[in-house]
């Protein structure tokens, strides 16, 4: 299934590993140099770069997609509903060719992969006549294929997007019963779905996947946390159910959506601080932020001018407060540098070694057939005794 060597995905993860092991001191440049010299790198390793390729991708896709468009100009109606499945077509050559000429993350590939993508769900759309949980179905389908395909990270961003589309157009089929119980319903799947997430990272053999993982792990967390917002809720429930909400009446179960709002977040920033989780933590500060401007936007008590100043200065008492008794702490939870961004890559350097160098594990001497004892104040292992 996947188009690339999995041998130099591997590499590739040892050299990414080696490059975290440099940055945080443990091996120097010399022995890096070493390391690169016999892991090949080809991914590109500027974002700068990068961009300005899937940009000549977008332009290449495109021109060519245009050529193509031109010879059906005068054609009948028929050609225009399969055209994008044509541009699909091109799109998946474009990329097999690329991924077979080693070009991994390079820019130009990316092109390709998101043009097919793209082209492939307005193909589906046209032949449905807009049907939403068709077009979610199929975008969710190909997007994971392309992903294991060609190990295109962002593909499975498009993944989660269009599973959770799936997931709501989907309860949109039982009508008026399937919209009541959308914000449980996407609360339990995505609590369902970060756990095995979890779960496959822990038991991960496959180094290049972590990133896809990971990336469903956090998408789970925003999206648990957005399912029983009481904004989004009573949001979604006035354009969906068409409920007018009048002044001194509230939605069904607001105190559950009230303390889901308070309470989430600060249940994500303890378990980041203890489990050391830097993506869970940065969450946890955007869903307090939400927190805080759901409360204002139902329950404004003081000008936002004020609120904002008085919140400033809190976050600067307890930021200065936090740095004032972390800053000399060397472990657990510190204000000090991290050495090291992947707490895996620790264990990396060993890895990295005896990948390169072909050593084998050490390997434990078998017990030897003569037995020395004692030791008692004879010396030389006796015991005193004959």
């Amino acid at each position: 299934m996947m188009v690339h060597d999995t041998k130099l995905l591997e590499d590739l993860a040892l050299l990414e590993e080696a490059n975290s092991l440099l940055n945080a001191g443990f091996i120097n440049k010399e022995q890096f140099n070493s390391i690169k010299k016999e892991l090949p790198d080809f991914k590109q390793n500027s974002i700068l770069v990068q961009i300005g390729f899937f940009f000549l991708g977008v332009f290449l896709y495109s021109s060519i997609c245009c050529a193509i468009s031109l010879l059906g100009i005068d054609g009948s109606e028929v050609f225009w509903k399969i055209c994008f499945y044509i541009f699909t077509i091109i799109g998946i050559t474009g990329a097999e060719f690329l991924a077979k000429e080693k070009y991994y993350q390079h820019g130009l590939d990316d092109a390709f992969i998101v043009g097919t993508i793209l082209n492939f769900g307005i193909a589906v759309g046209i032949t449905s006549d807009g049907y939403e949980l068709v077009i979610a179905i199929f975008v969710a389908l190909i997007s994971f294929l392309m992903y294991r395909r060609y190990l295109y990270t962002p593909a499975m961003l498009i993944f989660c997007c269009a599973f959770t589309a799936v997931l709501f157009y989907g309860l949109f089929e039982f009508g008026e019963i399937g919209k009541t119980i959308l914000p449980f319903v996407a609360m339990l799947t995505s609590l369902g779905f970060y756990f095995f997430s979890k779960k496959a990272i822990k038991d991960l053999k496959e180094k290049y996947y972590y990133n896809g993982l990971l990336l469903i792990n956090s998408f789970c967390l925003i999206l648990f946390y957005l399912s029983c917002n009481y904004l989004v809720v009573r949001e979604l429930s006035v354009m969906l159910l068409d409920n007018e909400i009048r002044p001194g009446e509230d939605i069904p179960f607001a105190f559950f959506f009230w303390s889901f709002t308070a309470i989430v977040p600060l249940v994500y920033l303890y378990q980041a601080i203890k489990i050391h989780d830097r993506i869970m933590l940065w969450i946890s500060f955007l869903a307090i932020a939400f927190s805080i401007f759901t409360i204002r936007t139902y329950h404004s008590v003081l000008p936002i001018e004020i609120a904002l100043a008085l919140g400033g200065v809190a976050l600067f008492a307890v930021a200065y407060l936090s740095i004032q008794k972390l800053k000399y702490k060397e472990t657990g939870l510190t204000f000090k540098p991290d050495r090291i961004n992947n707490s895996n890559a620790i264990n990396a350097e060993a890895l990295i070694v005896a990948s390169t160098f072909g050593m084998k594990p050490e390997v434990k001497p078998q017990n030897s057939p003569m037995e020395f004892g004692g030791g008692g104040f004879s010396g030389g292992g006796s015991d005193g005794s004959f």
